[in-house]
């Protein structure tokens, strides 16, 4: 069964005592970390408030809980020789805790052959580093900027085994203009970890759409979920509430409230 998580970027503004205890109030055993205590920067602050990467794990440990994925800013296709060092930073705190999954974005503008290329070589730098250095954690691509519809990312595929997606539902879907059942269809084995948001045909600040509370948008989360699991999906769903980016939206708790009481995942 697919199991539910969310991104901390909803309440970047909590310490991550209180994001433990959301995530145990909403019946969530599995954190996905993205900001905590208002920084993105989450090496930095393991370092300043745990010390060492085996206390931090320790501490996890006592609370209970799981790290799902560490959502880092790396940029598959763009990142240059300083981006690589700042993602390797977070390399000893994963493996402490086992964690997975370090999310990277896919990067780029066009998707076409240069960039895909790009991606494959880092990719495969990645994978040496993992084979030399003995590392569990793996990295998944989010479909974010040059990755967001099927075509290009088959291409990706080809050019790579080692690659392996965060599938953002709502990206491919609003941007990329593809209906998420027949996205899946593309993504479906090389899908790791997927996350969900709503939104309505309405500009924002920043986007042509609008974010709005799960089940008061557009986003077509009904028959995903029954794919999903006709499918068999066992990896993980998450509400990704970017309240970080849009602070129009309400807070976490009360989106994932809402979720739960609409049955809208």
């Amino acid at each position: 069964m697919m199991r539910k998580t969310f991104s901390s970027l909803g309440c970047s503004d909590l310490d991550l005592p209180d994001i433990v205890a959301l995530a145990k109030k909403h019946g969530i055993a599995a954190l996905e970390l993205r900001a905590v205590n208002g920084t993105t920067d989450l090496p930095a602050f393991f370092g300043e408030r745990f010390g060492s990467p085996e206390s931090w794990a320790a501490w996890l440990k006592e609370q209970g809980v799981t790290v799902c994925a560490l959502d880092t800013s790396f940029r598959l296709i763009d990142g240059d020789e300083a981006a690589r060092e700042a993602l390797l930073a977070y390399v000893p705190w994963a493996e402490a805790a086992d964690v997975p999954w370090m999310r990277i974005f896919d990067g780029g503008k066009t998707g076409d052959a240069t960039e895909i290329a790009r991606a494959a070589e880092v990719l495969a730098w990645w994978r040496g580093l993992q084979e030399q250095n003995g590392w569990t954690v793996g990295l998944m691509i989010e479909t974010h900027d040059a990755l967001v519809t099927s075509d290009k990312i088959a291409a990706l595929f080809a050019a790579s085994s080692d690659a392996r997606l965060l599938w953002d539902a709502h990206h491919t879907w609003k941007k990329g203009g593809e209906d998420p059942v027949e996205t899946w269809k593309v993504v479906r084995d090389r899908t790791v970890h997927i996350h969900v948001k709503d939104s309505v045909s309405t500009p924002s600040a920043r986007h042509p759409f609008t974010y709005v509370l799960p089940a008061e948008g557009e986003f077509p989360i009904a028959p995903l979920l029954a794919t999903l699991e006709g499918a068999g999906y066992a990896g993980m769903l998450s509400l990704e509430w970017e309240r970080l980016w849009h602070p129009y939206l309400a807070p976490l708790d009360e989106a994932l409230s809402v979720a739960a009481e609409r049955r809208w995942w």
